[in-house]
C-alpha cells in the first residue's frame, strides 16, 4: 500500500507544498531584515529552484495545482486589497481611477506596439496583441507591497484599485487583438465594447451583491450568526464570487476585489464586528494572503523560460525600457491631470509613474497564447517574462526608497 502510485504523488506534493512554504518563510524573515517587499525574494527563490536552477521545485504551467494556486491565490489577494481600500479616500480619485483602468490600458497597449514593431518586427496587429497582454498592473505584487509600505493613502489605494479594475480591461482588450489578428480583420469592435461593459457590470453587481451578504452575516446585531466564523465566510465567498461570476462570463477578479471592497467599508453599511472577532479576521486574512502570495510568486519564479529569454534577450528589454519609461508616464499623466478634483500632486504623479508591477495575470495570458500556438507567442511570452522580472526586481524594491524622497511616506 505504501507504494501505490496514489500514496507516491501525495508525498511528492506535500515535500513540493512543504519545500515552497518553508523556502517562503525564511524569504519572507529575509526581506523583512532587508527592508524590502517579500515578493521580490520569493520570485528570486523560485527562479533558483525551478527548472533553469536547482530544478527542485518543477510544476507545469497547465497543471491543476498550478492553475488552481494562480486563481484561488491572486482572488484571495485581490479580496484583501479591496478589504484595505477606503471608499472614503477614493471619493475624489474616481474619475482617475476610471481613466487608469481603461483608457490608461489602450494607451499602455498602443505605445508598447509601436516600440514592439520597431525593435521586434512584429507584424502591428501581433505588436498591439503582445501590448494588450502587459499593459495591465499586478495586484498580486502592488497589493502585499503597499501593505509593507505605508504610502499616502490617496496614492496607494489608487494605484491599487487600479491594478484590480484593469486586469479585466487587459484580459478583454487582449482577446479582442487576438479575434482580430486570427480573423484578418473580421472581427466587430463594437462587440468587444460591449462585453467590456457587461463584464465589469456583472462583475460589480455580483462582489457588491456577494459582499453585503457576507457582512450582514458576519457584522448585522441581529443575523450575525456566523461572526465566530468569519474566516471561513471570506474564503467560501472568495471563491463563489469568482466561480458565480465567471460562470456568467464576466470578470470573477473584479467580483472578488469589490466583494473586498464592500466587506472592508461594512462600517458605511451600518454592520460593525465585535473587536476580538474583526481582529481574528484581520489575522486569518493577514496569514493567508502571505501564504498565497509565497506560492504564486515562488512558482511564478520557478516557471521562468531563461532560455526563451535569451533568444529575443535585446529586442523584448528594450520594448520593456519603453513600456516602463515612456507608455507608463504618458498613461498617468494623460489620465490623471483631467481630474482637477483629486488634486494630484507632481510628486504623487511621479510615484504613480514608477509603480506599475506585471505579473501573474500578463503571465497567464502570455501562456495561454503559447498553449494555443497563436503566431509570435514565444516573442510575446519572452517579453512578458521580461517584464515581469524588471517591473518586480526593480521596482517593487524601490517603491520604500522612492516614496520617502518623494515624501510620500504616511507618518
Amino acid at each position: 500500500m505504501e507504494n501505490t502510485a496514489s500514496i507516491l504523488q501525495a508525498k511528492e506534493l506535500l515535500l513540493l507544498l512543504g519545500l515552497i512554504l518553508g523556502v517562503g518563510t525564511a524569504s519572507g524573515f529575509l526581506a523583512r531584515l532587508l527592508k524590502i517587499p517579500d515578493v521580490v525574494l520569493f520570485l528570486i527563490a523560485g527562479m533558483l529552484l525551478g527548472s533553469a536552477g536547482l530544478g527542485l521545485i518543477e510544476v507545469k504551467v497547465d497543471s491543476t495545482l498550478n492553475q488552481l494556486l494562480l486563481i484561488f491565490g491572486s482572488c484571495y489577494i485581490l479580496f484583501d486589497g479591496g478589504a484595505s481600500v477606503r471608499l472614503n479616500v477614493l471619493k475624489s480619485v474616481w474619475p482617475s481611477l476610471l481613466s487608469l483602468a481603461t483608457l490608461g490600458v489602450l494607451i499602455s497597449a498602443a505605445v508598447t506596439a509601436v516600440a514592439a514593431q520597431y525593435f521586434l518586427h512584429l507584424p502591428f496587429i501581433f505588436a498591439l496583441l503582445l501590448g494588450a497582454v502587459i499593459a495591465s498592473t499586478d495586484p498580486a505584487t502592488l497589493v502585499p507591497v503597499f501593505k509593507q509600505v505605508k504610502v499616502r493613502a490617496k496614492v496607494a489605494q489608487t494605484v491599487m484599485s487600479e491594478s484590480a479594475f484593469n486586469d479585466a480591461m487587459g484580459a478583454i482588450l487582449t482577446f479582442a487583438v487576438l479575434g482580430i489578428a486570427l480573423s484578418g480583420g473580421d472581427y466587430a469592435i463594437g462587440d468587444g465594447l460591449i462585453s467590456l461593459l457587461q463584464q465589469s457590470l456583472l462583475g460589480i453587481m455580483g462582489g457588491a451583491l456577494l459582499g453585503y451578504l457576507a457582512a450582514l452575516l458576519i457584522a448585522h446585531e441581529k443575523l450575525s450568526f456566523l461572526a465566530e466564523y468569519a474566516p471561513l465566510v471570506t474564503l467560501m465567498a472568495v471563491a463563489a464570487a469568482y466561480l458565480g461570476v465567471d460562470m456568467l462570463h464576466a470578470s470573477g477578479f473584479m467580483a472578488v476585489f469589490v466583494f473586498g471592497m464592500v466587506l472592508g467599508n461594512k462600517d458605511l453599511l451600518g454592520f460593525n464586528m465585535p473587536v476580538a472577532e474583526a481582529r481574528k479576521l484581520d489575522d486569518f486574512v493577514l496569514t493567508t494572503s502571505l501564504i498565497m502570495r509565497i506560492f504564486i510568486f515562488i512558482l511564478l519564479g520557478s516557471q521562468v523560460n531563461f532560455a526563451l529569454l535569451q533568444q529575443y534577450f535585446w529586442g523584448a528589454l528594450a520594448v520593456v525600457v519603453a513600456f516602463i519609461f515612456l507608455s507608463r508616464p504618458l498613461v498617468v499623466f494623460a489620465c490623471t491631470l483631467p481630474n482637477r478634483q483629486a488634486k494630484w500632486t507632481f510628486k504623487e504623479l511621479l510615484f504613480m509613474c514608477w509603480t506599475r508591477e506585471t505579473g501573474v495575470i500578463p503571465g497567464a495570458l502570455a501562456g495561454m497564447l503559447v498553449g494555443m500556438q497563436v503566431p509570435y507567442s514565444d516573442v510575446i511570452a519572452s517579453v512578458t517574462f521580461m517584464a515581469i522580472l524588471l517591473t518586480i526586481l526593480l521596482q517593487a524594491p524601490s517603491t520604500r526608497w522612492l516614496a520617502q524622497k518623494l515624501d510620500l511616506l504616511e507618518d
